[in-house]
């Protein structure tokens, strides 16, 4: 029988990778990720696919979606669904990004919200009601962005945590993210992971990104992991300990054996903590 909790290093479930997967999965995956959107109420082989793999592996759902900053009215028939299948499939933790991407209709697009105290008490609320209706706490997700909106009363890491406090949610870390913003707007990552609540954090979120020839970076899921990337999830658990994480890979896909090792550099980080910590503790003991 399966275990329901999340811990380890985990893997992002495309359908591209179903057949490399069902023929053997890299040993260093301890759990899976999906967008529930792209797979309740779906049905014949991919739900039959899904099904094998839920009933084998934890899963953790991360919502594209749910539009937690936007101003049209939160989605709540979305929310039945999603709390419907994460019961379907024994599913315990749900994340989403702390940004927006709809209005009269989905924009297909994660858009910065505006740092001011107004909209941290929107948001705020359109959280605690998610949580309402899920009855769960979620995790919110530092998104990527490219531009600031204007008006900024606070900065994004006090945001956030202005955010996570008042809704008393969870934190869904993403270190390529902040990677790929410091890079884009001149700031350092490290003060930045410094500011955020960590204490909160519950999941991470390590990914490849794109450089343009003009040097904006983009957060594209399909390139390999970079070096400051895994220096600062290493710093991450340095600060909030070895919180379970998850390779995101959407497009460009390499061998399974590929992404299997980049998993598997997850795991060795997290190792390298307890390993480390339990040397301060004999140490103190």
């Amino acid at each position: 029988m399966k275990s329901t909790v999340i811990s380890g290093a985990g893997l992002g479930f495309r359908r591209e990778l179903i057949p490399a997967l069902k023929a053997g999965l890299p040993d260093a995956v301890s759990f899976f990720e999906m967008a529930p959107e792209n797979w309740a109420g779906m049905g014949g082989s991919s739900a039959r696919d899904l099904r094998l793999f839920t009933e084998r592996y934890p899963f953790v759902c991360h919502g594209l979606s749910l539009n937690l900053g936007g101003p049209s009215p939160l989605d709540e028939s979305l929310l039945q669904r999603i709390k419907s299948f994460m019961r379907q499939h024994d599913i315990s933790l749900y994340t989403e990004h702390l940004s927006w991407c709809g209005d009269d209709g989905h924009l297909y697009e994660l858009l910065p919200i505006p740092l001011t105290h107004d909209a941290v008490r929107w948001v705020a609320d359109r959280i605690r009601r998610t949580q309402d209706i899920l009855g769960m706490q979620i995790g919110v997700e530092n998104a990527s962005y490219y531009i600031a909106p204007p008006g900024a009363e606070m900065t994004e890491s006090e945001f956030i945590r202005a955010v996570v406090e008042e809704a008393d949610c969870l934190l869904h870390l993403d270190v390529n993210n902040i990677v790929v913003n410091s890079i884009n707007h001149g700031f350092n990552a490290d003060d930045y992971l410094h500011a955020l609540p960590l204490e909160r954090t519950c999941y991470i979120h390590v990914a490849g990104h794109h450089v343009e020839s003009d040097g904006l970076v983009i957060d594209t899921h399909g390139a390999d992991v970079i070096d400051p990337v895994w220096q600062l999830l290493a710093k991450a658990y340095a600060l909030c300990g070895a919180v379970p994480t998850c390779l995101e890979r959407d497009f460009n896909f390499p061998e399974l054996g590929v992404l299997g090792r980049e998993v598997e550099k997850i795991a060795t980080l997290q190792a390298q903590y307890e390993m480390h910590k339990n040397k301060i503790q004999r140490a103190v003991a």
